[in-house]
């Protein structure tokens, strides 16, 4: 075969197969794509796509982040923590806001650790029940109800129902009836009410399941479990999963 001939044999293969390094996505591009998938609710395909970007980019945080979310997601609750803790080490100037992280500790069962993300965020966020509630979860199985109870973290107007009510559940100043009939205060609608019942189901299996009451642990958790909240306006979705996780967990230990 001639040299010209040679040449151009080799020039139509580069054009028919292009090498794969040509059309690689970049780092930032398969965050992108996982972070498309985690809105989509396809955790795996999110864990997959964060994990290539990390192995692109070892000190591309937010992949940590979006990673840890969609393997808590999963179940994987040490390796999400992993991640959260890989997040904040790369970007300490959002170490207070991390929420997630606490509560991944919490099931992660580091609650020294959980307690102190917790305590925290009251920097970041100081009017928040739910950081309140994880706090004194988190207390609990080292330092015992009685402790958890006098060093609760205060929160002034909390303005989601029932939240307050939930709060003075903690504080042992209200009963788990308070918290339900203060759901249908000012006659809400169907979803409104369906919203807040999620929170005041999610947080009374919570409070019942640490006083050792496992029966209506069970039966709160479980009404909080419900697919059709997942999709409620009202009902933040990753506090859904939470509930979820929480279901199936109480499941694997029957």
């Amino acid at each position: 075969m001639s040299r010209p001939l040679i040449l151009l044999g080799i020039l139509v293969q580069l054009l028919v197969v292009p090498s794969s390094k040509t059309w690689a996505k970049s780092p930032a591009e398969l965050l992108n794509d996982a972070q498309a998938a985690a809105a989509s609710g396809d955790s795996e395909a999110a864990v997959r796509l964060a994990s290539e970007a990390i192995e692109a980019d070892q000190d591309l945080a937010l992949a940590f982040y979006v990673r840890g979310r969609e393997r808590f997601r999963l179940g994987l609750i040490s390796e999400s923590v992993a991640d959260f803790d890989r997040y904040v080490e790369l970007r300490p100037s959002v170490a207070s806001r991390q929420w997630e992280r606490g509560i991944a500790c919490y099931y992660a069962k580091q609650y020294v650790k959980g307690a102190n993300q917790f305590e925290l965020y009251q920097t970041y966020h100081d009017n928040d029940v739910e950081n309140s509630v994880w706090r004194y979860l988190c207390m609990v199985p080292t330092d015992g109800v009685a402790k958890a109870r006098s060093t609760i973290l205060p929160v002034r107007n909390d303005r989601r129902v029932p939240m307050m009510q939930v709060l003075e559940l903690y504080r042992g100043n209200l009963k788990p009836n308070e918290v339900l009939a203060a759901c249908g205060r000012d006659d809400p609608d169907e979803e409104i009410l369906s919203g807040r019942l999620f929170y005041a189901h999610l947080y009374l299996g919570l409070y019942h399941e640490v006083a050792g009451e496992l029966s209506l642990a069970r039966k709160y958790i479980s009404l909080a479990a419900d697919k059709k909240l997942a999709k409620n306006p009202n009902v933040n979705s990753y506090m859904w999963d939470v509930a979820r996780i929480h279901a199936e967990l109480m499941e694997e230990s029957e």
